[in-house]
């Protein structure tokens, strides 16, 4: 994908088209890198950032039951060895 530089005051800019933003996940605000000669930015929100107190909230409410029962797989009932 190609863009144009564009001015924003004594600096410039790219418009980031908003598909491009939502898969990468950026907010309001990004780390922006130079990495051999490439420009990198990411997101400063981590992966998976927020999981675990999620997670706690629903076991405090006790809603982290299980949606379905285990059920066995071939792995289960042919292939396993004790």
């Amino acid at each position: 994908m190609r863009a144009k530089l564009i001015q924003i005051g004594n600096s410039r800019g790219v418009r980031l088209p908003k598909p491009l933003i939502q898969e990468a996940h950026l907010e309001d605000e990004v780390d922006i890198q130079l990495r051999d000669g490439s420009l990198v930015i990411t997101s400063t929100k981590k992966a998976r950032s927020g999981w675990a107190e999620s997670a706690k909230l629903l076991h405090d409410r006790k809603q982290d039951s299980r949606i379905d029962s285990p059920s066995e797989t071939q792995f289960d009932t042919t292939e396993w060895e004790w």
